[in-house]
């Protein structure tokens, strides 16, 4: 992913809810949100070029999701696909903190990223590029392509906005509204991470439209508190136009 904005026992009805937006070349094959035939109990998209995945859930309530850390300079060449990390986090059965710490031992080998993971009762990050591992309080948060909460016009913009559905769970119109913004940031408002100013431009707006990448996939993700879940995911073509729609839900095993 490269926007999440989650609230995490914000709400008491409502323990989780994502919403999120999956940026990617658009040449990079991937299936939409699935049951995996290999994983039958794991629901998440799915990348075709190296077989792992950007978030998902599990049949027992595991949620993980995972973001890039944009930084030129921190290049890693050779390294493994960061979305087998997803499917080790979700396959885990560990708890949330022993799950991110085991992550944590051998995330230098990978390229940078944050990881998200709850186990249905805990929630937590990795990001891999400071080595922090800790839970996260009840609240409203947002993650992009650098630290948690870093004040990225976009994620501050989308962590309101979901702030301001609940105690409600927003609706198909307010995630899309959400998540397809266009709003190009001002120059002057744009992070700085090591990318030209023309590709600051192009990546900062919610729903990204850049000459062979893009945002590809839009989700909404809840749990609620009687163990119920759904996952919904909106697929993008080229041209930002909807290409397909998913939805699945079902009730946490315990």
């Amino acid at each position: 992913m490269c926007l999440i904005a989650f609230a995490w026992r914000a709400d008491a009805d409502f323990p989780l809810v994502v919403v999120a937006n999956r940026d990617e070349y658009l040449d990079r094959p991937a299936m939409p949100a699935h049951w995996w035939q290999d994983a039958p109990d794991l629901l998440a998209g799915r990348d075709l070029e190296a077989g792992g995945t950007w978030m998902g859930v599990t049949r027992s309530g595991r949620f993980a999701a995972l973001t890039n850390y944009r930084d030129p300079s921190r290049r890693h060449t050779n390294a493994p696909s960061r979305g087998a990390l997803v499917r080790r986090a979700l396959e885990a059965d560990a708890d949330t903190l022993a799950t991110l710490r085991s992550v944590a031992a051998d995330s230098v080998h990978y390229a940078g990223f944050n990881l998200l993971v709850s186990d249905g009762d805990t929630m937590g990050i990795h990001e891999s590029t400071t080595g922090s591992v800790r839970l996260l309080g009840p609240g409203v948060y947002g993650l992009s392509n650098h630290l948690l909460d870093t004040p990225w016009p976009k994620l501050t913009r989308a962590r309101s906005l979901l702030a301001e559905c609940l105690p409600r769970v927003p609706s198909d119109a307010a995630v899309l509204a959400l998540l397809r913004d266009r709003t190009v940031a001002a120059d002057e408002d744009l992070p700085r991470t090591g990318v030209s100013l023309e590709w600051e431009r192009l990546l900062s707006p919610t729903f990204i439209q850049a000459p062979g990448y893009g945002t590809r996939c839009s989700s909404l993700v809840t749990m609620d508190r009687e163990g119920r879940a759904q996952l919904s995911e909106w697929t993008w073509d080229a041209a930002g136009e909807l290409r397909g729609q998913v939805r699945h839900d079902f009730r946490r095993a315990r």
